[in-house]
Formats: C-alpha cells, structure tokens, sequence
C-alpha cells in the first residue's frame, strides 16, 4: 500500500520540484520511500529516514556544489510503501519499479535499511531484457547468503541480486568502500571474482582512480543502478546509521564520486540508505544523504539540458 501522506503532496518538498499529482510518465524523476527497518541485523532507526528526509527539504534549494541551478527538473514524490508484512511491502516496490523501468522514468528510493534495496533490484530485473549493473557503495559488501536466519537480511542484498537473471556474473557488481566482511562472504569472495574497491583503495589509490576503474568496468551496461548505504561514509561524517564502520569515505570522496559515475554511466535508479535518525541527533546522515540526492538530480538535470550553470 502506497501512504500518500502530507509532506508527499506538498509542491515545496524536495527543494520546491515536487509536483503532486503528476503522471510518472511526465516527470523527469520519481521519488519514494520505504520506511522499514525490519532486516536489521544489529541498530535499528531507518525506518524513519523518508518522512524526515521529506521534511527537510522545503527550505533547501535544487543545486549542485558548483552552484549549478536546475529549477525546471519535475519530481514526482510517489509517497511511501507500507503494510503488514515484508512480502506485501516487497511485491509492491518490486511492480511499482518495474513500470517505472519499462516507461523510462528515472527514480530515487529513500530506506529504510538495506534490505529494501532487493525489491528495487528485482524490479528492474523484472523490466529488463538485458544484463544491468550495479554500483553498490557501502561499508559492507552485503553477500551474505542469509543473516541471523534472514535470506532478505539488509546483509544479504547483493547476494539476492546474483540469483536474478539479469545479473550474469560478478562482473555485474562494483562494490566500492567496503571494509568490512562476514565468514560466508569472505569465503565466497575467495570463489568469486569479484570487483572490489575497499575503502583503503579509495584512500591509497584516489578516488578518481576508484571512480575511473568502475566506469570502465560498468561501462558496458547500457543501464546501472547505483545504491548508496549511508555507512559507506566514515562515522565522522555520517554516524547516524546501523553498522558504522571506521575509517570510511570522506564527504568529498563521496561527493566527487557521485559526480564522476552519473556523469559517465547511465544510472537509471539510485537509492540511499541506512539513514538512522534516531542514532544521531545532529542528523548529519541525514544531511549527508541530502546533500548525495541533490548532486544525483543535478547530473540528471544536466544530461536533460535543465540545469543552469553559475559560470
């Protein structure tokens, strides 16, 4: 069930681009949120990462970092999933994303925790008739084949992409900023070959280095999706969030990365998740993911020649 609530159908949300109401097929993104937490394997708390995000943005404004301006990109806040149970919640995203793919409508998802990045997944699988890739930036690589009994585990998502018929291989994957493992994923990882950029890569080898490997890998997809777990970031910057890890990317590294990839690849869908407001009263996660969402429209908007250059 889709809860339409009040932020959803306010036009000053999301920098003022919201436009309720609106034919998904006439936006140039459509935006939701799926507040739930329940595939937590430790912290819980990102459930209520949507409806804050959401209220947050009334009075910020659509630019880059470069101060580019795009006012006339059109968003479609499509509100949040809800129900009584993960299946339910899960079979909706996963046909909601599908026709979003199928029509050509970009979208961003807003978690919850990682685990709902699985019906996002399968739903571009289920649209595509061609192999996709995905850019899975976060502390953790989440293979693991199930967690704490869990095959949907927020620790489980990318493992679950891999049974999908449109991810061929691990050549599918580009993990970036991973510094932690789990025993069943460090044996798989043995057996696999897997494209790995650790966050110590992205130290010692540069970002741009990092940033330029992964487009030459994902560069043959004609279509990527990109999900970002707020733990990808050190807890310095973000440490409202589950499962932090020490010794993270820095802001500027996630900045200039999301730079780099959408302006090369075909990112059709991204997501952000992992913002855990309760675990942080500063809410910088928050702020953080607020910031990684503005900088992913601006390059959308300026592959559709909406955004307007401060120089």
């Amino acid at each position: 069930m889709i809860d339409l609530n009040i932020h959803a159908q306010d036009g000053n949300t999301w920098f003022g681009l919201n436009n309720p109401g609106a034919d998904p097929k006439d936006v140039d993104a459509v935006i939701f949120g799926i507040p739930y937490d329940g595939g937590v394997s430790y912290r819980g708390g990102a459930a209520q990462a949507p409806d804050l995000l959401r209220a947050n943005t009334d009075h910020a404004t659509p630019c880059t970092e470069q101060l580019d301006y795009y006012a006339d990109f059109r968003v479609l806040d499509a509100g949040n999933f809800v129900g009584e149970n993960r299946e339910e919640i899960f079979a909706e995203v996963q046909g909601f994303v599908k026709k979003l793919v199928e029509q050509g409508t970009r979208f961003t998802m807003i978690g919850g925790d990682h685990s709902v990045t699985i019906p996002v997944e399968r739903g571009i699988n289920a649209a595509l008739k061609e192999p996709f890739g995905i850019i899975h930036i976060d502390a953790h690589m989440d293979l693991s084949f199930e967690l704490e009994g869990d095959p949907l585990s927020h620790g489980s998502t990318e493992q679950r992409a891999l049974e999908m018929e449109n991810i061929t291989s691990t050549e599918n994957l580009y993990f970036i900023g991973i510094r932690s493992i789990e025993p069943d994923e460090f044996q798989f990882s043995r057996e696999a070959d897997l494209q790995v950029k650790t966050a110590w890569d992205c130290y010692h080898q540069g970002i741009e280095a990092v940033a330029e490997d992964c487009i030459m890998k994902m560069q043959k997809f004609s279509k990527v999706y990109l999900t970002f777990d707020i733990d990808a970031l050190d807890p310095g910057f973000a440490g409202g969030t589950g499962t932090p890890q020490f010794g993270g990317l820095s802001s500027r590294m996630a900045m200039t990365l999301m730079q780099r990839l959408f302006a090369e690849l075909n990112i059709i869908g991204f997501d952000i998740v992992e913002i855990a407001p309760p675990l942080d009263d500063s809410l910088a996660s928050m702020y953080a993911g607020r910031k990684l969402l503005t900088e992913g429209w601006g390059a959308w908007a300026r592959n559709l020649g909406k955004l307007v250059s401060f120089r």
